[in-house]
């Protein structure tokens, strides 16, 4: 194989293994992107959450405050009313976070399945690309320089 020839080859494969690294720092970036977005999310809703529960513990502590005498039996059975209220609304929001949150992780499975899947594809398609030139290079030098 001539020197020009293996200094083609040479420079292809850099080029393929350039391509190849470009590709696994994309993918590496877009599973940190999504896992951040997932740490976020799931924050944000345990804060929303302890919010929640602040928020209904005072509610119980003012309803409690506002009881009178003559009218303690009917306000505690509002305060219970809407505590079981409160307390369901609370489970379903906090179901729906839940649910919201493994939907975002799959999302980001998918995203990142779906970029190693590229990859895959990218590679095999970039090495294709150089075994053609390759044989193209070679039968260019060989053509050019008369040899059969």
């Amino acid at each position: 194989m001539s020197e020009k020839s293996k200094n083609i080859e040479e420079n292809l494969k850099q080029t393929a293994g350039s391509i190849s690294n470009e590709a696994k720092d994309t993918l590496k970036n877009t599973k940190q992107k999504a896992s951040k977005f997932a740490d976020t999310a799931k924050e944000k809703t345990n804060e929303f959450v302890e919010d929640a529960k602040e928020v209904f513990g005072d509610a119980k502590e003012k309803v409690n405050e506002l009881l009178s005498d003559e009218n303690i039996e009917k306000v505690k059975y509002k305060a219970e009313e809407y505590s079981e209220i409160a307390k369901q609304k609370t489970t379903e929001f906090t179901d729906d976070a839940k649910e919201s949150f493994e939907d975002l992780k799959e999302k980001g499975s998918e995203l990142a399945g779906d970029a190693a899947e590229h990859l895959a594809d990218f590679a095999e398609d970039a090495k294709e690309e150089i075994k053609e030139m390759k044989e193209k290079s070679k039968s260019f030098l060989q053509r050019l320089f008369g040899k059969s």
